[in-house]
């Protein structure tokens, strides 16, 4: 994505997250972020008020500075009315999609307009102080091209590749990350972005989140959005809201069992789906491959690669028509659409989409995931089904942790916590 303008500093307003509101207030900042740019007409018309109250809210809203005024809209057979947004000079929001094996992150204005992207590659097996510590030096280098403050930083959206307790904002026995159980990430952020509210979420919720605001899920109110890569999980929209469970984990089908005679998963269980489907699974059957001499050219690309293989290399071979690797891919595809058959007998979405670094193999791949889907779901359950890689790619991530921050940016004072 292009980089914008760099913002004046001084024309942001000094303020820390969250922000508090009153119910009325809450009210038209609904309707804001619904709709992005809105009337006054329109917002009476939404929350029902007389043109007295509605006018009273909006001008308390302005003169705080949380709304400006941006021009006109089409006329309705009188004078066009004059539209407002929600200020975009308020701060900076920052979304964060940690990977097993990359960073990815960008810095917004608070209508969520990317203005600067890093990406980097990292091992999540680092202690977490470390692996946050290069995060944070990256969030610094894009406020500084910026040219803004890390205290105008307003909300930080993390994505994490484990079970997290939601409420808590921690990795709860994370198998990719043992290390970073219980650790304190929104402490570690708020250290060095002192104005910030930080929530952290498991990166596939993250990547629902960016497919139903910005992909092809949006506007669909049941969906799966399902990540593929060094692990297996899913992300449940239900209702046009993501489903966390009661503390956080829904969505954790990596470690469905699979095979009970299987290999050893990171989780310490025996066949799981991610031990038997993901990306280091691949990549064992094709050295496996490689060595009894069932492939000729997995063995050649072993020798040419050190004695190791990657998953782009199964997917190369795959490409030159090399059986094992085809018959390898095609047996991941299977059991994860068993599983995912399971979910849509129990949860009828209407979508899943499918992103991750494996998806990158293609329609082997996805022919395979919709066989066993339609093989073992019910008829009506699959009737209207789609299932699909999802096009935003590696921005679903990003976009999905940008969403999350803003969600966390305004919160109705005096009530519990909850978004407006």
């Amino acid at each position: 994505m292009d980089v914008l303008e760099k913002t004046d500093a001084k024309q942001v307003l000094p303020l820390r997250a969250p922000i508090l509101m009153n119910p009325a207030e809450a009210e038209v900042i609904r309707a804001l972020r619904r709709q992005g740019k809105i009337s006054r007409t329109e917002i009476s018309n939404i929350t029902g008020w007389s043109k007295a109250k509605t006018s009273q809210e909006i001008r308390s809203l302005v003169e705080k500075n949380y709304l400006v005024e941006v021009g006109k809209g089409m006329s309705q057979g009188g004078r066009r009315p004059g539209l407002l947004r929600i200020n975009d000079r308020l701060g900076y929001l920052v979304g964060l999609d940690i990977g097993a094996t990359s960073i990815d992150m960008a810095l917004t204005d608070v209508a969520g307009k990317i203005l600067q992207r890093r990406s980097s590659p990292a091992d999540v097996r680092q202690p977490p102080d470390e692996f946050l510590s290069r995060c944070s030096e990256l969030i610094l280098e894009m406020v500084n091209a910026q040219g803004c403050h890390h205290n105008q930083i307003l909300g930080i959206g993390v994505g994490v590749p484990g079970p997290v307790d939601f409420t808590r904002s921690v990795l709860i026995a994370p198998p990719l990350m043992p290390g970073w159980e219980n650790f304190q990430i929104r402490d570690f952020f708020q250290h060095t972005f002192p104005a910030a509210y930080v929530v952290v979420d498991n990166d596939v919720n993250i990547m629902a989140i960016g497919e139903q605001r910005a992909g092809d899920g949006a506007g669909v109110d049941h969906f799966i959005f399902v990540k593929i890569g060094t692990g297996i999980g899913s992300g449940i929209i239900s209702n046009g809201k993501i489903h966390r469970g009661s503390i956080g984990c829904a969505g954790d089908i990596g470690h469905i069992c699979v095979d009970k005679q299987g290999p050893i998963c990171r989780c310490g269980n025996t066949g799981c789906l991610e031990a038997v489907a993901a990306g280091p699974a691949i990549t064992e059957k094709a050295l496996q491959a490689g060595r009894n001499g069932s492939s000729a050219l997995l063995r050649q690309m072993m020798e040419a690669n050190g004695g190791i293989l990657r998953p782009e290399d199964v997917n190369a071979a795959c490409r030159e028509g090399d059986q094992a690797a085809l018959e390898i891919i095609r047996a991941s595809g299977q059991m994860i659409g068993d599983i995912l058959a399971g979910l849509v007998n129990f949860f009828n979405p209407s979508h899943i989409f499918i992103g991750g670094g494996i998806t990158n193999f293609g329609n082997h791949l996805l022919v395979s995931i919709r066989r066993a889907v339609l093989q073992r779901s019910l008829p009506l359950a699959t009737r209207h089904l789609s299932i699909n890689f999802s096009q935003m790619g590696p921005e679903a991530g990003v976009t999905g942790a940008v969403a999350l921050a803003r969600e966390y940016l305004f919160v109705v004072e005096g009530q519990p916590f909850f978004t407006v």
